[in-house]
């Protein structure tokens, strides 16, 4: 992957914090920061969602420094905004039932650790804050696309927290002159994401079954369709968010997807195909809080940031089947985890 830059001006002269940087977002953001040469990349992450095999291979880079700490920690925020420049903000605690399972958790990470990012950032003069959104945000909202400026109502209470932080975003660009950028991330999948664990990504847990040919569940009767977004488009949008010099474009919210809309049952068949596997899924019931359909219009994030989506879903999925199929490893289990939100 990676295998032009999206961005123009150098970066040996920039400094970014990547929370959650041994995540599986986090880490491709890390991948393409120390590929082109980034001045230095510091990473904070506890290790709940994320796994020390991500960033292995940058622990021997100068450029790479790692700060195990807790958002939730305000001295800890401080400590890895220190002398940065950039801030690429993508720990959380993701997933629907988790959030209605343990609410309190998740709003504590997700909101409170957010705070405590954004106040870290604004004592230490960041120059720019990129976060992590999400379409979650969209809601009860039966349009589509899906359209930056027009949402419902929350469906869960992950929507909740993370349609807070584009609230919180919002004032603290306007009362203390931050530039700050959210990202709307749209179903992100590809190389490096967990299929492991009660809260894993759906498509993660089809490549595991299918390697092994086995049956993948499905919640519901899989017609529901995603905008499912490859994750170098994601790390494209990061890279353009935090370099991006025309003023309109910042303290904004966008989509980042592709603009697809594709069927969980069409998803399984690509994966199914590619994968030579002769099985059917499991049908189980609906999952509480989900939506039913998801479609992004990008074309704000286009105008704006330059976004262009290289990788559609057909080419991702296998792309990411293949990734997952040469590295077993990565396959994580219970015992990788070197700690466990309580």
């Amino acid at each position: 992957m990676y295998d032009f830059p999206y961005h123009e001006k150098p970066l040996e002269n920039l400094s970014f914090l990547v929370t959650g940087g041994a995540g599986f977002i986090g880490s491709n953001l890390v991948e393409y920061l120390l590929k082109y040469n980034v001045g230095k990349v510091r990473v904070l992450d506890n290790f709940s969602n994320g796994f020390r095999k991500n960033i292995e291979q940058f622990l021997d880079n100068p450029a790479f420094e790692l700060l195990e700490g807790d958002i939730r920690d305000p001295q800890t925020c401080m400590d890895a905004c220190a002398g940065m420049d950039v801030v690429l903000h993508q720990a959380a605690l993701g997933s629907v039932p988790r959030s209605i399972n343990d609410p309190i958790t998740s709003n504590n990470v997700n909101v409170g650790g957010f705070v405590n990012m954004l106040v870290a950032a604004k004592e230490n003069n960041i120059k720019r804050f990129v976060y992590a959104a999400s379409s979650s945000t969209y809601g009860d909202s039966k349009e589509l696309p899906k359209v930056e400026d027009r949402i419902g109502k929350p469906l869960s209470p992950y929507a909740v927290t993370k349609y807070a932080n584009e609230l919180y975003a919002d004032v603290f660009g306007k009362t203390y002159g931050m530039e700050i950028i959210g990202l709307r991330y749209f179903n992100i999948f590809g190389p490096k994401q967990d299929p492991n664990g009660a809260y894993a990504a759906v498509i993660p847990l089809f490549i595991d079954a299918l390697i092994h040919n086995q049956s993948p569940k499905i919640n519901g009767d899989g017609g529901q369709t995603r905008d499912f977004t490859f994750v170098e488009n994601c790390v494209q949008a990061n890279i353009r968010a935090a370099l991006v010099e025309n003023p309109e474009a910042v303290n904004q919210v966008y989509n980042i997807a592709v603009g697809d809309r594709t069927s969980l049952l069409e998803m399984f068949n690509i994966l199914k195909e590619t994968a030579g596997a002769d099985v059917e899924p499991i049908h189980g019931p609906d999952r509480p809080g989900d939506i039913r359909d998801s479609l992004a219009d990008t074309s704000k994030a286009q105008g704006l940031l330059g976004y262009d989506p290289k990788v559609r879903i057909g080419e991702g999925l296998k792309l990411t089947f293949e990734w997952f199929k040469h590295n077993q490893e990565f396959i994580y289990r219970d015992t990788d985890k070197a700690a466990a939100i309580k």
